[in-house]
């Protein structure tokens, strides 16, 4: 037997066996589908990246983590609010987190000035500081951040940071260790670890979120690195983006997530901080979500945001692979005669995602949805904007990634305030963007068009 009929068998084999798994394990039709193309064609490769990113120590995680949250929320003592918003209740029913009033809410709309505010918050925080974080990056940024929190431990202040294992893989290994010596609690969220069956690459933390103090949270879509904080000299290298300030008794369920994601990556269980007041106009439901959840909260807040829309519907999202439900949601508000508009960048720092992106265009505009490509750099906020009332602002794309694999934070909020807020950032955006024509797009090249098509043969992995 030669050494080609040999390997070749092997390849064989296993593809047979990664398709034959794939269609046992029956997880959606589109995702099987996607991983059974994969396979066949890129053989021997396809196989292994399914075999990698697709194993089932995603789902015992997952489980791990629902019941671990199953049982700690049921501590939350909250006055809720008696009749909320459509979209606020659903998100209070699929979250098990009671809709709260009373809460104060800034959006922070300018990279450098949202990351300068954050750093003062950090600066003269006198308890506690509790991070979590998708991407540190090893750049200024990150470095005088780490330095900051560093500073801080070893003024007495309990520091704690959740980072990503494969978000922040280049985060600074020698600050990290400067950090632990001055006192403060580090830990990387799901480790890649085969020794202890930890291969879940697809099942990433990403949210982004900061409690000083217990009285003030920081929340949204910005990552710690130079692109994000306004650092970078070429201006098309800029991610900009949207966070938010909240203050209230919100933060107190803000802190909750924090303390599950800290005991589901240590074990250890920490004490929720007391409930803090605030006197602000904003109705908030705090919006977690991931596979551990049998309702995806991300994806059902933004379903029904849009379903409910009267007059408009402003959505933001840097990576936009929509799912059924949310594409025929925004097909047949458009069709109702509501304003629908989707932002995205032109530009995009994933170009497979962006590619995939312009497949979904041709039936959304044939429906009526208005789509913008916003122009000078990478658009990275993540934000829906509903009747001038009811926003969404946080880390979950609207994409099939964040509506099933990833981790994600956010916030449902219902106030006129923070919704012209967002509206003003939006329509600033489109003043640097240019709108796709449905005659336009349909004249591109059919290589693009090709292109396009093939990427979103992906987009269930994407």
């Amino acid at each position: 037997m030669s050494v080609s009929f040999a390997l070749g068998l092997t390849l064989g084999v296993l593809d047979l066996a990664a398709i034959a798994w794939a269609v046992w394990r029956g997880r959606g039709v589109a995702a099987t589908l996607a991983w059974i193309f994969a396979i066949l064609v890129v053989p021997g490769a396809g196989a292994l990246a399914y075999f990698l990113l697709a194993n089932p120590a995603i789902h015992r995680a997952a489980r791990r983590k629902r019941d671990l949250v199953d049982a700690l929320r049921k501590r939350l003592v909250a006055t809720p609010v008696a009749s909320p918003e459509d979209v606020l209740a659903v998100c209070a029913r699929t979250t098990a987190l009671p809709v709260t009033d009373a809460n104060r809410c800034v959006v922070l709309a300018e990279d450098a000035a949202a990351f300068a505010e954050i750093e003062q918050a950090l600066a003269t925080a006198r308890h506690s500081i509790w991070v979590e974080k998708y991407i540190i990056r090893g750049d200024q940024t990150g470095r005088a951040f780490l330095e900051l929190l560093t500073e801080r431990a070893r003024a007495g202040v309990e520091v704690r940071l959740l980072y990503d294992a494969v978000g922040s893989f280049g985060i600074p290994r020698q600050q990290v260790a400067r950090l632990r010596a001055a006192g403060a609690h580090l830990v990387k969220f799901l480790p890649m670890n085969p020794l202890r069956r930890r291969w879940a690459v697809h099942l990433r933390n990403h949210r982004k979120l900061i409690v000083v103090d217990g009285t003030a949270a920081f929340i949204g879509g910005m990552n710690i690195g130079d692109e994000y904080a306004g650092r970078v000299r070429a201006p098309a290298m800029l991610f900009r983006d949207t966070h938010m300030r909240v203050e209230g008794p919100a933060v107190t369920q803000l802190a909750e997530i924090f303390v599950e994601d800290w005991e589901f990556a240590t074990g250890e269980h920490l004490d929720l901080p007391t409930v803090t007041l605030a006197h602000g106009d904003a109705v908030v439901a705090v919006v977690p979500s991931g596979p551990d959840q049998r309702h995806n909260s991300s994806a059902y807040s933004y379903f029904t945001a849009v379903t409910s829309a009267q007059t408009s519907c402003y959505l933001v999202s840097p990576y936009f692979v929509p799912d059924e439900p949310l594409m025929r949601a925004l097909c047949a508000a458009a069709m109702r005669e509501v304003d629908v508009r989707v932002l995205v960048p032109r530009s995009n720092d994933v170009r497979i995602v962006a590619a995939a992106a312009r497949s979904y265009y041709e039936p959304l505009l044939e429906c009526g949805v208005r789509i913008f490509e916003y122009l000078p750099s990478m658009l990275h906020a993540k934000t829906l904007v509903v009747d001038g009332h009811i926003s969404i602002v946080g880390s979950a794309n609207a994409d099939v990634r964040s509506f099933a694999l990833n981790f994600e934070l956010g916030l449902a909020v219902d106030s006129p305030t923070t919704a012209a807020q967002l509206t003003e950032r939006f329509e600033d955006c489109l003043r640097a963007a240019e709108e796709v024509t449905l005659p336009a797009h349909q004249a591109r090249p059919v290589t693009a068009k090709l292109t396009w098509r093939l990427a979103r043969l992906f987009s269930p992995l994407l």
